[in-house]
């Protein structure tokens, strides 16, 4: 039985950075692989932010931080998978006791600036409505202006 040929999955179309350029990752993250996520993160927040028309200039560098504290969330999440949720005390001290991991601390920090950075830009979905549009700067010309030549 012959197969079906795949569909040619469409591809994203490029991202405008007129409005707010992005980080130069390689300063910010030291893994190559996490400056692909945050290339990725950062692509699909700005294309969503655009189709929306809610993106404006002021908004990077809280893009910025909403991508670092997704990379932030998933490097934690892996430890907290690697080593547990719990770091056992040191047994050679009596004193000692069990505490939460300071990954899962941080994780949980992070998802907290997540959550908050995502409804400040209106990308949660209980936020989405609560976000006006960009307004675009438009300029009002007459026809006399082509006439007397610019203002000032």
């Amino acid at each position: 039985m012959a197969r079906k040929p795949k569909r040619a999955t469409p591809a994203e179309p490029p991202v405008d950075e007129s409005i707010v350029a992005q980080p130069d990752w390689t300063t910010l993250l030291p893994d190559a692989s996490e400056q692909v996520v945050a290339r990725g993160h950062w692509s699909r927040i700005v294309q969503e932010m655009t189709s929306r028309e809610i993106l404006s200039s002021s908004n990077g560098h809280a893009l910025q931080r909403l991508v670092l504290a997704y990379i932030v969330y998933d490097r934690c999440s892996r430890e907290v998978a690697a080593s547990g949720l719990v770091t056992e005390a040191n047994p050679e001290n009596t004193k000692a006791i069990d505490r939460l991991s300071i990954y899962y601390k941080a994780m949980r920090e992070a998802e907290s600036t997540a959550e908050r950075l995502e409804a400040q830009l209106g990308l949660s979905p209980g936020r989405r409505s609560k976000v006006g549009k960009v307004a675009k700067q438009r300029r009002t010309t007459a026809g006399a202006d082509q006439f007397l030549g610019p203002k000032g």
